[in-house]
């Protein structure tokens, strides 16, 4: 994708008739579906800890856009292109042991962060999943929380959960995905190779109900969920707080 195309994707998030994640429906529903696949490593005996799922979710999705393989005339571009012509459908799934295995056999990018495993794959038709991700579970990934996550660094870009929603960690994990490409989008040239060659680090926390508001009303992207799962229709799930984007 183009500097160019993305940005006329995006106007704080889904300002736009056109934005995939608008509830009302738009031409984006004419185009043939897809969705971008993501599977968290989540072991018995050593499930990762939700916040870091969660983070490493996003910085996959990040990885997966920015490699050359999704650009120009690459392997992935193609299926690119597909899926973000139409809505940006993101769904987690669940593996462990062979599963696990299985789902690293096939092209794709695996991202580790604290302890989290997280692997993204090229997007596929909505009904067209590989067979041994197709029967990977989807439910199951309510994760935990050990510790209380630390205050974020302020120099680094933080997806903001909406404090009054109540979802899965699958969810949450696609959610702050939306997140981040919303800002990858949004940003100019300049700052997308500052972020990059940093290593795209980034947060994910659940803001303080008393910002919500001022947080949904900053002029920064904002992902307004379609509903198809969990949460009603044009419910605001996520603020992508990125410091390049509060200076412009």
């Amino acid at each position: 994708m183009t500097q160019d195309r993305s940005q006329e994707r995006t106007d704080g998030g889904d300002g736009r008739e056109d934005s995939p994640f608008r509830a009302e429906r738009s031409v984006r529903d004419e185009a043939p579906q897809y969705v971008l696949p993501l599977v968290v490593r989540i072991e018995r005996a050593a499930p990762p800890a939700r916040t870091d799922a969660l983070e490493t979710a996003a910085r996959a999705v990040l990885l997966i856009l920015d490699d050359e393989r999704s650009l120009g005339e690459g392997e992935w571009a193609a299926a690119m292109r597909d899926w973000q012509d139409a809505r940006i459908r993101k769904v987690v799934r669940r593996a462990r042991g062979a599963e696990w295995r299985r789902a690293e056999a096939l092209p794709g990018i695996t991202v580790t962060g604290g302890a989290a495993q997280v692997r993204v794959f090229p997007p596929v038709p909505l009904d067209g999943w590989p067979k041994d991700l197709a029967k990977l579970q989807v439910s199951g990934t309510d994760l935990d929380e050990p510790e209380q996550p630390a205050r974020p660094d302020p120099a680094v870009p933080v997806l903001w959960l909406n404090p009054e929603l109540d979802m899965s960690a699958g969810k949450a994990m696609a959610q702050a995905g939306h997140g981040a490409q919303l800002a990858w989008w949004a940003l100019p040239d300049e700052a997308r190779t500052a972020w990059r060659e940093a290593g795209f680090p980034l947060a994910v926390r659940t803001a303080p109900p008393s910002r919500w508001p001022e947080l949904t009303t900053s002029g920064l992207p904002l992902v307004r969920d379609a509903g198809f799962t969990e949460i009603a229709p044009g419910s605001c799930t996520v603020v992508a707080d990125h410091p390049a984007l509060r200076r412009a």
